[in-house]
């Protein structure tokens, strides 16, 4: 399905701006995804979660680059380190279950025209005896380059052999689905506070995530600190982290900028790992640290 997005005057900042608000209202809570490539691509959201009775899902895709783009659609194997960083694999580890051979996806490919948008449709379809957990597979949007243009016949032939590297482009978004899976029992451990490398750089603080259970956890992260006797103010905030199965944990390492003229010393330092706010805002851990 192709949505063509109208323009609204002659502005074309506002045309953009028409489009952008078109695709949050497509998204519901605009849970967005840019990836730079041949054209810039939007995608909402930037995950899909099958469970419970859900058995059919939708992303939207939205180019509001100049040119026509094209992406490839596919499915591919990231584990997480410790660290949080995602990386390319081919066999699945001890615990680690693949998504991709329960969910169908159409079209394989789109061709997208400046501000037009079109969605793709993702259906479950669990077998029977389905081993109980969280499978986990990424889908992929690579930018396919245009086809340049053959040379000048008429321009001297080249001598020797040349070669030409074209960079591809993507972007990759989760697919979970979680078959007769509980809620993760999460932690945070580990809190230690750190200058910056260099005298002028801000403090860090590291922690640890540690998860729980059969299913992976996802929130955002916010750092408050609260001088004795004052109000708190935040100091450090990271949206959008996960740990995936089979990982128990996650280090952290989180740059605190705090207000002018505010020292971190002489008090407290609270670390709040929570749902994001479309899903409920709920609490899913939380730690504290006493400053000097």
């Amino acid at each position: 399905m192709h949505y063509s997005l109208p323009s609204i005057g002659r502005h074309p900042v506002s045309c953009l701006l028409w489009n952008i608000g078109f695709l949050l209202a497509l998204a519901g809570l605009g849970n967005i995804a840019r990836a730079q490539s041949v054209g810039d691509l939007l995608i909402a959201p930037t995950r899909l979660v099958f469970e419970g009775a859900t058995r059919s899902a939708t992303l939207t895709l939205l180019n509001i680059g100049k040119d026509t783009a094209t992406y490839r659609i596919s499915f591919t194997h990231l584990r997480m380190t410790d660290t949080g960083e995602l990386k390319l694999i081919d066999e699945p580890a001890p615990g680690e279950l693949f998504a991709d051979d329960i969910v169908r996806f159409t079209p394989r490919q789109v061709v997208l025209e400046s501000r037009v948008a079109q969605v793709v449709r993702l259906q479950l379809r669990l077998p029977a005896n389905l081993e109980k957990g969280e499978y986990r597979s990424h889908l992929l949007f690579r930018a396919i380059p245009a086809v340049e243009p053959a040379g000048d016949n008429d321009a001297e032939p080249a001598t020797g052999i040349g070669i030409k590297i074209t960079p591809i482009y993507g972007l990759s978004i989760p697919v979970i689905v979680r078959h007769e899976t509980k809620p993760a029992i999460v932690s945070v451990t580990d809190l230690q506070l750190a200058p910056g490398e260099k005298a002028d750089d801000p403090m860090v603080l590291s922690a640890k995530l540690n998860r729980a259970g059969d299913q992976s956890c996802y929130g955002n992260i916010t750092i408050t600190f609260t001088p004795a006797g004052e109000k708190e103010e935040i100091v450090g905030r990271i949206n959008g982290v996960a740990v995936y199965t089979p990982n128990t944990s996650r280090l952290m390492q989180i740059t605190l900028t705090p207000s002018e003229g505010v020292v971190l010393a002489g008090g407290r330092l609270t670390f709040t790992y929570r749902l994001k706010p479309e899903d409920g805002g709920d609490l899913l851990a939380e730690n504290t640290k006493d400053l000097p």
